[in-house]
């Protein structure tokens, strides 16, 4: 492994959670290095995660449901690398849509409901909630928004592989501002990309439980990153996918057409969502 990028510096007391470094110094066997976010999970995928020494990775892919996505977790676990199921959920509508991504669910919770709706979900299952991409072009929570739901959030992302330099440091200052407990992740969506950003935990995590409380407890963390010109490279080819994934037929095709799986009105929610669907 090649991490060549500087750290950001040490931690101070509440910075522990969100200092950005690179490589693997201090990791040793009571800690776990987690990817806690990836949208892609396959054999390939799998064999990289081992390859770039992660312990963990949170699968959440877009538009599919919860027992789905569990299955597929379960499938692709092994005694080397621990699969959890996780949800970004899509609050609010189209236009002023916020991703927000929830660990340790035990039921499905659907895109397009407001934002209230899914926070007051998530804490009905004690779900770990955490922010991605804070204040990240128009699918993100901001600053304010964080703000005012702190008491609801375990952790806002300060490195975010898909992201921008200066995005990230904006990511930053938001989790300063907030004094909330940080995570980075590769955001991958693209199996090269898996592994170029993680959090290293200082205990171990041997299952999904075990994440959820290192989360809502607020454990001890550093985010890490490889370096390079490959990391680079890589980084810009996950910019450039944002093209697809917020194009508005790719959205109208998948999910507004009321029948996908994770719509506010499909039959598997029963109604259950109605008051706060957006759709």
């Amino acid at each position: 492994m090649t991490d060549t990028a500087a750290s950001d510096g040490e931690p101070s007391a509440r910075e522990r959670t969100d200092a950005t470094a690179s490589g693997n110094a201090g990791v040793d066997a009571a800690t776990a290095r987690v990817d806690p976010h990836v949208k892609v999970l396959d054999e390939d995928v799998v064999a990289r995660a081992k390859a770039r020494g992660l312990d963990v990775v949170v699968y959440a892919p877009h538009f599919t449901r919860l027992p789905e996505i569990r299955e597929r977790a379960a499938r692709f676990s092994d005694d080397d690398l621990l699969v959890v199921p996780g949800r970004e959920v899509f609050t609010g509508n189209w236009r002023h849509r916020r991703h927000i991504l929830a660990i340790g669910l035990t039921d499905p919770v659907p895109d397009f409901i407001t934002l209230d709706g899914a926070l007051a979900a998530f804490a009905a299952q004690e779900a770990a909630v955490l922010v991605p991409h804070p204040e990240f072009l128009n699918v993100s929570l901001t600053a304010e928004e964080i703000a005012a739901n702190r008491d609801r959030i375990h952790a806002v992302e300060t490195h975010n592989f898909k992201a921008l330099p200066r995005q990230n440091r904006r990511a930053r200052s938001v989790v300063v501002d907030s004094d909330l407990p940080a995570f980075g992740s590769s955001y991958a969506h693209l199996r090269g990309s898996v592994g170029e950003v993680w959090t290293t935990f200082d205990r171990r995590i041997e299952s999904e439980s075990d994440l959820v409380d290192a989360l809502r407890d607020g454990a001890p963390r550093r985010v890490y990153h490889r370096g390079g010109a490959a990391h680079r490279t890589r980084g810009l080819a996950e910019f450039a996918h944002l093209g697809y994934e917020n194009s508005w037929k790719k959205i109208d095709r998948l999910f507004l057409s009321g029948t996908e799986p994770t719509h506010p009105d499909h039959v598997a929610y029963g109604g259950e969502f109605d008051a706060v669907s957006e759709y």
